[in-house]
């Protein structure tokens, strides 16, 4: 087929197109002349692709030496024998070939070369312990094993062989094989037990490999798969069965694939028919091996490159022996049910080592990704926002944890104020122009009762126990004036509430597709790997999270994964987080803050916890006593006449919000005019345009804030224009830093 002048001009405008996202993306090269390198522009992995079907394809019109398709990716890449080999495959699939999604033509392009990628899977070595023995048995022992362990053909025999699995066959001897766990019910042995020609296998095998830890199976597992059947990648329970595992492929031939999750290395294993998989040590233990659900599988050609084989029915039979005990002692903690158990166990060594863990888990680890993480984090989440924009003028917010300072922008006349450990974050936010400080929520240095508001937005969850967590809220609580409201976020365990996925699943766009193949692997039986906390901790360790899926447990380490500015190798940061339960965090609070504030709204917002509270307002004692020590102090003052303290009291509520020492205050009386020009003639400072009243009353911020002693004046009818360096706005203050009452001379200027 020969593309027309007009549709190939529209296929080129779309493939220069694809070049430009590809080049910034894989960091390769494209050219016009021929290579033995071609991408595939618009299709991959992401897309539905598979390498079988780009194959059958391609091979039609040359030898493929290589495929790579890259995890995640709309596009893939074919290496071909020679640069005429590759002309003619690239002319008869460009704009021609349907493998595209929903039918959309391939887009195909020549590039220099390919991007750095994982090893061939085809040429790497095999994990150690991992021995594959081909022609095991003969072909009148296949036929005599298959007798024995055939599949009945009755209705009855087929409901109990599919009650468990919804498309391929399973009949089990000894004990039932328990998919989902990946366990057996060792309180239910079967009355049908292995077949007693199988006995031959034990006797051969031992010859062949007298120096492996051996023991006679007492569980067998068969599986039949029809072409397009698979298994999922799993780990068979570390403390259920003993070191080795044994499977015999009958019939047709399959590739297996083995995955070492810690390292990301994936190999394939091509079973012939009557050759015998035996799994033990690290590949027993520390890698997970599956079967891809298809009708046909990618191998090695004979003659050199890739070739497709039609797949045809398998029957596989799986020997195990229970393990006594039931208690792993494994050297490969990462996928062990036994090590994963004493997870559950950590809460008192994380008590004594929590602030070693958030020192490494934590700080240090957002110091290093700040930059990166910043430049995700640029969206405010809309309810956050609201309550930000909801304070009044003058009000005072507190972002505890405040990270890039996306929520300290200017949102009308309130004040706000941000304070987190990471320099990094910190950095940013000082570029960015906002008032922060460095400090630990654990000791927020305000003075008690001195904000209006405070949020916590992804913070409380990054604290490694209860105890650490309720005095970080009850800072919060702390340095609230009664009457004022805090807004905190935690990350939920459950991100599927309402059975709708939150939008951290959703940007795995697997989770986005419903089930199509095989039975769905039970969550908790996924493999998990766990990794040993902060140096010197002990043995204290937790799980690794695989990222955009649903959380298994409460404490865990969250990987993050940031691009080395020297290679194309990606580093991978673990952050410490605990996941909240539902009403987990209203508890906390109320806990952490002894009857004084009361919870005003609670709910679920795209995959986190939020809990809504106002700090109770002071007794009728309590405001007795502040009244009359500013009356007391108005009696002191010098030459206050009725105007002045009528002034003060109007702003009465904002001076026992900021909780000023009193004994040293002192008050003066000032006119003062601001001029149009102010704000626009002093960097990195604040002004009100608008100012309701020309009584304004001055003092040191960062003073009134941290409780040092101050003074006060109250000025009037002073032109304020252009000598503003050191004066900011506080509220329905403006704030004088290091100023003295006599610099404000006669003439109206600073």
């Amino acid at each position: 087929m020969t593309l027309s002048k007009n549709l190939e001009k529209k296929i080129g405008k779309k493939v220069k197109r694809c070049q430009l996202s590809i080049e910034k993306d894989a960091g390769i090269e494209f050219c016009d002349e021929p290579t033995q390198l071609i991408t595939i522009c618009n299709a991959g992995l992401s897309t539905g692709l598979q390498q079988e079907a780009l194959l059958k394809e391609a091979l039609q019109y040359g030898t493929i030496q290589h495929v790579l398709f890259p995890p995640g990716k709309s596009y893939c890449f074919l290496q071909c024998s020679s640069n005429s080999e590759a002309r003619a495959i690239y002319a008869a699939l460009n704009g021609i070939c349907t493998l595209g999604q929903d039918g959309a033509v391939l887009l195909l392009a020549f590039c220099k070369t390919l991007p750095p990628c994982q090893d061939d899977p085809w040429n790497t070595e095999l994990p150690d312990g991992l021995i594959l023995e081909r022609d095991f048995i003969d072909n009148s022992l296949e036929k005599a094993l298959l007798e024995a362990v055939h599949f009945e053909d009755s209705e009855q025999a087929a409901t109990e062989l599919n009650k468990t699995l919804k498309h391929r066959k399973v009949k089990h001897f000894g004990y039932e094989f328990v998919y989902g766990s990946n366990n057996v019910d060792r309180t239910k042995p079967l009355d049908r037990k292995i077949p007693s020609v199988c006995n031959e296998l034990w006797k051969k095998l031992q010859q062949l490999h007298p120096h492996l830890r051996w023991h006679v199976p007492d569980q067998l597992t068969v599986n039949q798969y029809e072409p397009g059947q698979g298994i999922p990648p799993h780990v068979d329970t570390h403390s259920a069965f003993e070191d080795p595992i044994l499977s015999l492929s009958l019939g047709s031939d399959i590739v297996m694939e083995f995955k070492q999750p810690s390292s990301g290395k994936a190999v394939c294993v091509d079973l012939s028919s009557r050759s015998l998989l035996i799994m033990s040590g690290e590949s027993r233990y520390d890698w997970t091996h599956g079967i891809t659900p298809r009708k046909m599988d990618t191998i090695p050609a004979p003659n050199g490159g890739l070739t497709v084989r039609k797949r045809q029915l398998r029957v596989s039979l799986t020997f195990r022996k229970l393990l006594p005990n039931e208690q792993c002692e494994c050297t490969f903690p990462r996928l062990c049910d036994t090590a994963q158990q004493s997870v559950s166990n950590q809460a008192s060594l994380l008590e004594s080592q929590a602030a070693q863990v958030e020192a490494e888990n934590v700080h240090r680890v957002y110091n290093e990704i700040a930059k990166h993480f910043s430049d995700t984090r640029h969206s405010p989440w809309p309810r956050v926002e609201a309550f930000v924009r909801s304070l009044s003028i003058g009000d005072v917010l507190l972002d505890v944890g405040c990270g890039n300072g996306k929520y300290l922008a200017s949102y009308g006349r309130s004040v706000l104020l941000g304070c987190d450990r990471s320099e990094g974050l910190l950095q940013v936010c000082v570029e960015r122009g906002f008032n922060v400080l460095q400090c630990d929520c654990l000791a927020v240095p305000f003075r008690d009762q001195s904000v209006d508001a405070c949020i916590s937005i992804a913070v409380i969850h990054h604290l490694a126990t209860d105890r650490r967590r309720e005095q970080a809220i009850s800072e919060m609580v702390r340095v609230l004036r009664p009457g004022g409201r805090a807004l905190i976020y935690v990350w939920a365990k459950n991100q599927e509430a309402n059975a709708k996925k939150s939008s951290y699943l959703r940007q795995n766009k697997q989770n986005n597709k419903p089930p199509t193949v095989d039975e769905p692997v039970k969550v908790e039986s996924q493999p998990v790997q766990v990794e040993r906390v902060a140096a010197g901790a002990g043995d204290c360790t937790l799980p690794v999270h695989t990222n955009r899926t649903q959380f298994q447990h409460q404490d865990l380490l969250v990987p993050w994964k940031l691009k080395s500015n020297e290679s194309m190798e990606k580093a991978t940061f673990l952050r410490y987080y605990h996941v909240f339960e539902e009403h987990e965090l209203e508890k906390l609070c109320l806990a952490s803050s002894k009857n004084s504030i009361e919870l005003l709204d609670s709910y679920y917002d795209q995959g986190n916890w939020e809990t809504k509270a106002h700090r109770r307002k002071a007794t009728t004692v309590e405001r007795s006593a502040v009244t009359k020590l500013f009356i007391a102090c108005f009696d002191n003052a010098v030459e206050l006449d009725e105007l002045v303290v009528g002034i003060v009291f109007q702003q009465f509520n904002q001076l026992r919000k900021l909780h000023l020492h009193v004994h040293a205050l002192e008050l003066k009386l000032v006119n003062v005019q601001i001029g149009q020009d102010a704000v626009d003639t002093v960097k990195n400072r604040r002004l009100l345009p608008e100012f309701r009243t020309d009584r304004l009353l001055i003092a040191n911020e960062r003073s009134v804030l941290f409780g040092q002693c101050i003074k006060l004046l109250i000025v009037t009818n002073i032109q304020i224009e252009q000598c503003l360096g050191q004066l900011i706005v506080l509220g329905k203050f403006v704030v004088v830093h290091n100023l003295r009452f006599d610099q404000l001379n006669q003439g109206g200027y600073c």
